[in-house]
């Protein structure tokens, strides 16, 4: 089974990067333990998320969720240049009451296949001269200066959630994604507590089973049953922290006995389930 590295680490509520390549570079699959923003600036890049492909274009807003699998897909030695937030999804959840939810972009991105969102006028925009400032905050020293950075952090998804209500953000469509592929992962990620096996997904979708294992392997970069065990174990993980017992969250997540369940999580964490808030 492939094993597909969850990379990038966040012992903080937020963190801001600016990374600029300036040479093609080859990005594997890969996933985070929490959310993350990409301001796209520059580059010929292609962002692969859960099967769905985007073609980018300056000031494109990518908005992964947590647990989501992803890459960009590096065309050219153009430089790759992005400013990057990484967010705690426990400490979105802070921000949430019936008034407000700043977590909703994220939601509504999963909801609506629509990770990439496009701003008109972004380099003008309010929302991208509070993420600059932002920015520059994480090298400075003023008084109360952690303090500051929250409160830009906030305003920051205020505006961003803002223009998605005001619908002043156009969804990108992933116009160069394989629709069969990008169906298939739908059904898989409905159906997660449930059996889901090759030839299940081959009846369903009308397709031979080598065929769709071997697309679902080209247009993906991984197994079929790999990425099954991978949302499922992610899912687990994610339940357990939250407060539900390990039990339960084994069979809510789609697997059919604890030992087998316990076993993939420790291989996969280094860890057993029962001590998975040690998990960075």
């Amino acid at each position: 089974m492939e094993n597909y590295e969850k990379t990038g680490y966040l012992q903080n509520d937020f963190r801001i990067f600016h990374l600029n390549d300036m040479k093609k570079m080859e990005f594997s699959y890969h996933y985070h333990d929490f959310d993350k923003i990409v301001l796209f600036l520059s580059g010929d890049v292609t962002y692969s998320i859960e099967g769905r492909k985007y073609e980018l274009k300056p000031y494109d807003i990518i908005l992964v969720n947590a647990g989501e699998i992803h890459r960009p897909v590096i065309h050219s030695c153009h430089p790759y240049e992005r400013i990057i937030i990484y967010v705690s999804s426990g400490f979105m959840q802070e921000y949430k009451d019936e008034s407000y939810d700043l977590s909703r972009c994220f939601r509504e991105a999963k909801a609506k296949h629509g990770n990439v969102l496009r701003i008109d006028n972004m380099e003008k925009s309010s929302l991208f001269a509070v993420c600059r400032e932002l920015e520059r905050s994480f090298s400075g020293k003023e008084y109360a200066n952690e303090l500051y950075q929250k409160v830009l952090f906030l305003e920051f998804m205020i505006w961003l959630n803002r223009a998605l209500i005001n619908n002043h953000v156009n969804y990108l469509e992933n116009e160069v994604s394989n629709e069969k592929i990008t169906a298939i992962i739908d059904y898989i990620n409905s159906h997660m507590h449930e059996e889901v096996t090759v030839d299940d997904l081959a009846d369903h979708f009308f397709i031979s089973r080598s065929y769709l294992m071997h697309l679902f392997k080209a247009e993906t970069g991984y197994s079929i049953g790999s990425y099954i065990s991978e949302k499922r174990l992610l899912a687990a993980k994610t339940q357990i922290q939250n407060g539900k017992s390990v039990t339960e969250a084994c069979y809510a997540c789609g697997f059919r006995d604890y030992s087998t369940f316990s076993r993939a999580f420790k291989k996969k964490f280094g860890t057993t389930p029962k001590h998975s808030d040690n998990i960075i």
